[in-house]
């Protein structure tokens, strides 16, 4: 008996991947990446640990092309005014922006209210009406961000554009299911969208779909991320979801890998 308690006690501290001591090391450094602060939509902490197959089309080139020829324009939900920040040399005069996280909203305004832009407090999950007039703008733009087509519609002007881009309803099931959660909207997608944006009166002109996969080079890379989209796993934290992680450590040195679905769209439409 004593030799076999000294023979799992040898594999366990010194042979087993995933020891005592090994679980201890990675425990303490997924909590220390869960501890990092995250705001607006800035991933570059993961820049060399996460990574996504590239979607064909260049939301941000397109989104220039399209402000360059507007008098007005409105980013909906626009995080920490990642978007605008880029555009900066193509804004127009009047240019709005909206914003329903408190944090996202205070970086924004620090950000972008010295270029002039008019950021204003707005969650698109609570209150359908944007807080605009009638035909107030030439562009809208809207990444990653909840929208109404009916109240896109009725902000443009007569000729004005909107051009969007949106996660897939269906973007990384495969992680969430390694963590017991499912899609909260998996009918997200340009097939539900187009028809709702033609029943607001809106002209579609482009729409594109695109998927791939979305790898994590460690499991911290995926605590961080997991702590920053929150929605993806609800209440993830790592003390409660060690065991789950422990198994992604094992798929990792086992050589699989930490790859998992990733799925976008675009769609441009016009007020005609």
């Amino acid at each position: 008996v004593i030799g076999g308690q000294f023979r799992w006690a040898f594999w366990e501290v010194f042979v087993s991947p995933l020891n005592q001591y090994r679980r201890a090391e990675l425990l303490d450094a997924w909590l220390w990446e869960e501890r990092q602060p995250f705001s607006g939509w800035d991933f570059s902490r993961l820049d060399g640990w996460m990574s996504a197959d590239g979607e064909p089309w260049d939301y941000p080139r397109r989104a220039a092309e399209l402000m360059r020829g507007a008098s007005s324009a409105l980013d909906m939900e626009t995080g920490g005014g990642e978007v605008l920040l880029r555009l900066r040399d193509a804004l127009p005069k009047k240019t709005a922006a909206t914003e329903g996280y408190a944090p996202n909203f205070e970086l924004a305004s620090a950000r972008l209210r010295p270029l002039g832009v008019d950021v204003v407090e707005y969650d698109a999950s609570r209150a359908a009406r944007l807080p605009f007039a009638d035909g107030g703008f030439d562009l809208v733009l809207n990444r990653h961000g909840e929208f109404d087509a009916r109240e896109v519609a009725r902000v443009l002007r007569d000729g004005g554009a909107f051009l969007t881009q949106q996660t897939s309803g269906m973007w990384a099931w495969d992680l969430q299911a390694a963590f017991g959660a499912r899609p909260q909207t998996p009918d997200v997608s340009a097939a539900k969208f187009v028809p709702l944006l033609k029943d607001a009166g809106l002209t579609v002109a482009d729409a594109q779909e695109w998927e791939g996969r979305l790898e994590f080079a460690d499991v911290g890379a995926v605590v961080y991320y997991l702590k920053a989209v929150a929605w993806e796993v609800p209440g993830f934290g790592v003390r409660k979801h060690f065991e789950r992680l422990v198994a992604l450590q094992e798929r990792l040195e086992a050589g699989d890998g930490l790859s998992f679905y990733a799925g976008k769209f675009c769609i441009e439409a016009w007020k005609r």
